[in-house]
């Protein structure tokens, strides 16, 4: 399970490897699995609700780059994005709102695929490459939770890239039609890089992520920026090292607390990303909590279809009296 979207404390959304997805509308205690037709050997690496009938899947594959969308709950399927071009390679869905998206796959040609949708998805169109700068080599994003890609707000988008000699963020302030891109502190090269990204508003981001195939804990993982991405400044060790797939917000951008996870288990910080604190070694791969702050409840999925939640008060008091 790598694909996760929430609604709402009751209404959720993920997806996995086999083709499948789950819809809960009770909080979690039951769940409705299902398979999409002719999709049992494709993996399902994001997945995005606008409602408990209507949400979208993306399947990361190599050379095989397919989005799907039902709005009867996964009823029936339509796939409205199918790439098959050598190099091909989803990562992260991401939605402005109901009808203005982005997808992001990995470079082909030289620059990374970006495709836009202005009415729901009908039409899938890529973004020109000259409006994004051209990838380095070995670039590439990382497809670990579906949130290498996220919006902030009508217009600002950001993705960030790892594999290559230095990690990166890449920002567009206009729905994407146009990129631009700075340098982070974060390691970077084989199977390593940045995995996740927050925002909190147009100015104040956070990263996160390492090596997946190597975790090390005396390498810093965690960076933020509070100019819009021009500038980012790394975290202090501590328990901002190993390595993370996932980063969310909790709360509102002038007090925002962020949560990671990954296969080291789960952090929190409470001060915009400036120090972290482990709570607990449960491996997930991607952690969500739904809009507004009045939700009460934090989500998460892993391997072997794993699929947790913590109460939001408990979390806080984990941070005052950790275990």
């Amino acid at each position: 399970m790598r694909g996760l979207s929430v609604i709402s404390d009751d209404v959720a959304w993920a997806s996995g490897t086999g083709g499948s997805y789950l819809w809960t509308k009770d909080g979690g205690t039951h769940w409705h699995v299902g398979t999409v037709p002719g999709a049992a050997s494709l993996d399902f690496r994001d997945v995005h609700a606008v409602s408990l009938d209507t949400a979208y899947l993306m399947a990361a594959g190599q050379d095989t780059a397919r989005i799907y969308r039902t709005t009867d709950r996964g009823a029936h399927w339509t796939l409205q994005y199918e790439n098959l071009e050598k190099g091909a390679f989803l990562d992260a869905i991401a939605f402005f709102d109901a009808r203005h998206a982005l997808a992001l796959g990995d470079p082909v040609g030289g620059h990374f695929l970006l495709v836009r949708t202005d009415d729901a998805g009908a039409h899938w169109n890529r973004v020109p490459s000259d409006a994004v700068p051209p990838a380095l080599d070995g670039d590439g994003a990382f497809a670990a939770s579906g949130t290498a890609l996220v919006t902030c707000g009508p217009h600002d988008a950001w993705f960030a890239t790892g594999g290559a000699a230095i990690s990166r963020v890449f920002r567009s302030t206009d729905g994407g039609r146009s990129w631009h891109v700075s340098a982070t502190p974060v390691r970077s090269g084989n199977a390593a890089g940045i995995f996740s990204i927050a925002c909190s508003d147009s100015r104040h981001a956070v990263v996160v992520g390492g090596n997946y195939a190597k975790p090390d804990t005396s390498v810093v993982v965690a960076a933020v920026t509070r100019d819009g991405g021009a500038s980012w400044s790394i975290a202090p060790a501590a328990a901002a090292a190993g390595y993370f797939s996932d980063v969310a917000i909790l709360g509102d951008a002038a007090t925002p607390v962020f949560i990671a996870v990954g296969t080291e288990g789960t952090a929190i910080s409470r001060d915009a990303g400036a120090h972290w604190l482990r709570i607990d070694s449960l491996p997930l791969n991607t952690v969500a909590i739904a809009p507004g702050s009045g939700a009460r409840r934090i989500w998460g999925v892993g391997a072997h279809g794993r699929i947790v939640t913590i109460d939001r008060t408990r979390a806080a008091r984990l941070l005052l009296n950790p275990r």
